[in-house]
C-alpha cells in the first residue's frame, strides 16, 4: 500500500511550511500571467505551479487559488464543488479525500496553512 501513491519519477520536496496564508492571497494564486499556482486540501496549502494541468486551460484549473477539498473527496470538476467544507461528506469520499492529500503531499511543497482554516483534521 506504501507506493500506491509514489510519483513514477522521485519528487525532492522541501521541509513543509506553515506559513499563514489568506484566502485572498491563495485566490491569487491561480496561475495567470505566469504566476503561482497553489491548491488548498483541508487547509494543507499545496504549490502545484509546476503542473500545466493547474495552470489556465489545464484541466484541473478549476481547482487553482482555492481549497478543493469538496471537489476532491467527491471527484468532482465542477465549480461549484470546490469548497473547502468536507465534513458532511460519505465516509467513502472522505477517504478518497485523504488519498488525495497523501498523493499531493509526495508531489508538491507545503508552503502553508489558509489563514482561519478550522476544516483540518
Amino acid at each position: 500500500m506504501s507506493g500506491k501513491f509514489e510519483p513514477k519519477v522521485p519528487v525532492q520536496l522541501n521541509p513543509p511550511k506553515d506559513d499563514p496564508i489568506s484566502v485572498e492571497e491563495l485566490a491569487k494564486a491561480n496561475g495567470a500571467d505566469g504566476g503561482k499556482c497553489y491548491v488548498a486540501i483541508k487547509g494543507i496549502v499545496y504549490d502545484v505551479t509546476g503542473n500545466k494541468a493547474y495552470q489556465p486551460g489545464g484541466s484541473y484549473h478549476v481547482f487553482a487559488g482555492k481549497d478543493a477539498s469538496r471537489a476532491l473527496g467527491k471527484t468532482s470538476t465542477k465549480a461549484e464543488d470546490v469548497r473547502p467544507d468536507w465534513q458532511d461528506l460519505e465516509d467513502k469520499e472522505k477517504s478518497t479525500l485523504n488519498d488525495w492529500i497523501t498523493f499531493f503531499s509526495k508531489r508538491y511543497n507545503v508552503v502553508g496553512k489558509v489563514e482561519g482554516a478550522t476544516n483540518m483534521e
